[in-house]
């Protein structure tokens, strides 16, 4: 079998993880990243590719007769043209629930630096504030707990179940919008509009649909309590950025957390890079060693069973 992994660098920065673990399933070619126009030729004649972000479209397995597996080193999949690998005959297997706890750490991560200034007050003692305090504890900015607090949770999907779970043992008042009522859910459901009027914080965790698309924007806004801190490590397009910055800059709402912006890289031009009271992690929510390890693990016995004849996690 020959395989090629098109975009190994979404994986690791360093040497920390290896491509080694496919060659005992045939020839591997590895490269770190591969543009829309050098993919089908660094495709060529592998029988299996190997990506995350790199798109597969229709034109592309026109120019590759011999390609039958496409496994992803992700969940997502909205880079495949997933019909037209279904016409011919390719399989197409994703990593499903890997990441699900180091996003819900993340998502926490995101919350606790917004309500405890770690890094406030970190900044703080290295610049001597401490040191010149008359008061053996210094505490100028304000913190809050998050015990009491409304957290509404978008999306009852694993992650959001994680983050629900999580926010129950701080002693949160947990509340839920999903898209189809959940069976043995111990949480109350609420309308989207609902939720963000409850809130004290609101955290989507939904899949990016067209429904789905810009929910984040003025209106919802609207219905939100000036003190109400938005969180998103869903999907970036799930922000109308320009809405949520205006929102943000004349103070309608506390502070916003995102790991996910709806370009990515981050756009030079984004709205949100300078906004006040928000802060932005590079779409590194997912990306704990022992994570990208495990996504590994996935992608490989994925590839495994589909050589074996039961392909695990196929999505076509």
């Amino acid at each position: 079998m020959k395989i090629a992994i098109l975009d190994w660098k979404t994986m690791t920065w360093g040497n920390e993880l290896s491509p080694e673990c496919f060659e005992k399933f045939g020839e591997v070619k590895c490269w770190d990243f591969t543009s829309p126009e050098l993919t089908a030729e660094r495709i060529g004649e592998s029988d299996a590719v190997l990506c995350n972000k790199v798109l597969i479209t229709r034109e592309v397995m026109d120019k590759c007769p011999n390609l039958k597996y496409i496994g992803l080193f992700a969940t997502g999949y909205n880079n495949i043209d997933i019909n037209y690998a279904k016409e011919k005959n390719i399989t197409v297997c994703n990593a499903g629930e890997y990441s699900t706890m180091a996003v819900a750490q993340h998502t926490f991560a995101l919350i606790l630096e917004m309500y405890s200034k770690i890094s406030v007050y970190n900044n703080a003692v290295k610049n001597g504030e401490w040191i010149s305090s008359p008061s053996f504890s210094y505490f100028p900015y304000t913190t809050s707990e998050l015990f009491g607090k409304t957290l509404a949770v978008v999306g009852y999907g694993s992650i959001g179940k994680a983050v629900a779970k999580i926010g129950e043992d701080f002693g949160m008042k947990v509340i839920i919008n999903t898209r189809t009522f959940p069976e043995n859910c111990p949480y109350p459901v609420y309308s989207l509009s609902e939720c963000a009027e409850l809130a004290d914080i609101i955290t989507f965790h939904c899949p990016l649909t067209e429904k789905t698309k810009g929910i984040i924007n003025r209106e919802l806004i609207s219905h939100m309590k000036n003190s109400t801190l938005i969180v998103n490590t869903s999907r970036g397009a799930v922000v109308n950025e320009t809405e949520l910055a205006y929102a943000l800059n004349n103070k309608r709402i506390a502070g916003a957390c995102l790991d996910v912006l709806e370009n990515e890289p981050m756009n030079p031009e984004c709205p949100l890079r300078n906004a006040e009271n928000c802060i932005i992690t590079p779409h590194s929510a997912w990306s704990a060693l022992e994570t990208r390890q495990r996504l590994l693990d996935i992608v490989s016995k994925n590839l495994e069973n589909y050589i074996n004849g039961s392909p695990s996690n196929k999505i076509n």
